[in-house]
């Protein structure tokens, strides 16, 4: 199905619905004891305009009747689904026809709860007129009937129905401004569902339906734009604030994207070898030739993979990578279920320039979806203003860019040599960039002493629940360190792993590009010292198994 937005009233819908895949569902692909495990059956009207689908579905609502299973009618009446209108008249949602009625009220005694809108229940019942369509069906089901009525909210009939449209109980909605229609019947009924199913008050369905319909309709986009329960909450919480446009209230478009499912890391293991200086200073020092880099950087991949595979760390392994001499590279970690960083920095710029220019933004267009922005920023709060206020305002624009375009951002802090470097540096430059609204995924520190980590915790359960966590960096320093700053964050809650580089790649790499070392030893040489650090992570690395959960 193809959807057009023209307008704020102007949604045109192009249908190409043959031969689709939920169409062609049989009973024979029914699960009776899956469904009798459901709090309800949710079915949508449209599964009732081919004869296989309505044969599929009676059967469903067999088993659900058989198991005490609750049944949902969604009637969500397409016409062009019942060939009652061509193609391209998707945006048509109703044309009386008494075929579709008398199909509707066969089966509406099967159902417990019944949604839809006005003119779905005009179908339903055969009549023009809400009231008399209303007791058409009610004649044939007891159930609970809630009439959606967009802007208006919705009503709820229970029992008989009354002589006015006024009687029904009714529960106002949330005044929005609309961008696109398409997916709010959906969101609602999940709404109405969600108190439904747990036994809470029609009252609470209403307002949890209405609270998604509002926020789906607000956004440019269907399924995506379905809201999580801790934006629902925070909607019902702030609403008359944040209408009439939910989408622009930067909270709310936050949560909309931390806390939805995504994959879960803890621990993760990067090795990172999204340096480009370093490597270019290496091949030079060894004589080698700058084209020699990308395969470096390649076998680098190489040997991720080993240590993935040799210790069974599938869920917990990932890289960092540049697109300057790692490209390759980069391509080859793609889609293996890595954890996947690159950064956006000129490397050792101060104040902070992104390599690929200013519009940060337009770099990030041709990203996967699933790598990590990375951005090394040298920033200490007691800075002199004007520069400080530059750090702030770059990083600034590129959390900006990362919320447009859906990657998630890892911020690395390291502090310039030529400023004191107090215990605190850490922590207050992390509250900095929280008090200016700058929330990344995840944060890439230097070591820290167990009292420092004690206090990064607390931040971030004060400032940030839904942070990723830290990582602990490198600098190079030497792997028995290295060691020992693991050890001092074994009981930091935040701290999610290591990104790791020079310390495990730097001399194999001089041996290779000086040629005493060949692709194979450089891969033993890595993955030995990659896999060394790993076996000294003090929460033991099977602690947690990777898992998708909701937040």
């Amino acid at each position: 199905m193809l959807l057009g937005i023209k307008d704020r009233d102007t949604f045109p819908l192009v249908f190409y619905r043959e031969n689709c895949a939920d169409m062609a569902v049989s009973p024979a692909d029914l699960d009776e004891g899956f469904i009798a495990g459901a709090r309800a059956l949710a079915i949508t009207g449209t599964h009732f305009s081919k004869p296989e689908t309505a044969r599929t579905c009676r059967q469903a609502v067999t088993y659900a009747r058989r198991n005490d299973v609750r049944t949902v009618l969604d009637i969500d009446y397409r016409p062009v689904l019942w060939g009652l209108t061509g193609k391209a008249e998707g945006e048509n949602r109703y044309v009386a026809d008494q075929r579709v009625t008398a199909h509707l009220q066969e089966i509406a005694g099967e159902f417990d709860l019944i949604i839809g809108t006005e003119e779905e229940f005009r179908i339903a019942g055969g009549s023009e007129d809400l009231l008399a369509a209303l007791r058409a069906v009610r004649s044939a089901s007891q159930a609970l009937l809630v009439v959606k009525r967009g802007a208006q909210g919705c009503a709820v009939a229970q029992g008989e129905i009354p002589s006015a449209i006024s009687d029904i109980a009714h529960f106002p909605g949330f005044p929005v401004e609309v961008m696109n229609v398409l997916g709010a019947g959906d969101a609602f009924a999940a709404g109405f569902l969600y108190g439904w199913v747990r036994g809470e008050s029609i009252d609470d369905c209403a307002r949890y339906a209405n609270s998604c319909g509002a926020l789906v309709v607000s956004r440019h986009a269907c399924a995506p734009a379905m809201p999580t329960r801790p934006e629902l909450e925070y909607f019902l919480a702030h609403h008359q604030r944040l209408t009439p446009r939910p989408g622009e209230d930067r909270v709310l478009s936050r949560l909309h994207r931390v806390t939805a499912p995504r994959a879960h890391w803890d621990p993760v293991f990067v090795l990172a070898f999204d340096h480009r200086r370093q490597f270019f200073e290496l091949a030079q020092e060894a004589g080698a030739a700058e084209s020699a880099l990308p395969r470096l950087k390649r076998l680098l991949v190489d040997a991720v993979a080993r240590v993935e595979s040799g210790r069974g760390l599938q869920g917990k392994i990932g890289v960092l990578i540049d697109d300057v001499y790692g490209a390759d590279a980069l391509d080859a970690a793609t889609g293996r279920g890595w954890w996947i960083g690159r950064p956006v920095e000129q490397p050792g710029s101060n104040p902070l320039v992104f390599e690929r220019g200013r519009s940060i933004g337009t770099t990030l267009t041709s990203w996967p979806a699933e790598h990590v922005i990375k951005c090394l920023v040298t920033y200490h709060p007691d800075d002199e203003v004007d520069h400080r206020l530059e750090q702030e305002a770059q990083v600034r624009a590129l959390y900006d860019a990362a919320q447009a375009s859906g990657h998630e951002l890892l911020l690395e802090i390291i502090p310039p040599r030529s400023l004191p470097a107090a215990e605190d540096v850490i922590l207050r430059s992390m509250k900095r960039f929280y008090n200016l609204g700058i929330h990344p995924e995840w944060w890439k520190l230097e070591a820290l002493s167990t009292a420092q980590w004690r206090e990064i915790d607390a931040l971030l359960a004060a400032r940030d629940r839904y942070c990723r966590g830290v990582l602990v960096l490198g600098l190079n320093a030497p792997i028995e360190e290295l060691k020992a700053s693991l050890a001092d964050a074994r009981d930091a809650h935040t701290c999610r792993g290591f990104a790791v580089g020079r310390t495990l790649w730097v001399e194999p790499a001089r041996g290779w590009l000086a040629g005493t070392l060949d692709d194979a030893g450089l891969i033993d040489q890595v993955a030995a010292n990659f896999s060394d650090l790993i076996a000294a992570w003090p929460k033991g690395e099977k602690s947690q198994p990777a898992r998708t959960r909701a937040a």
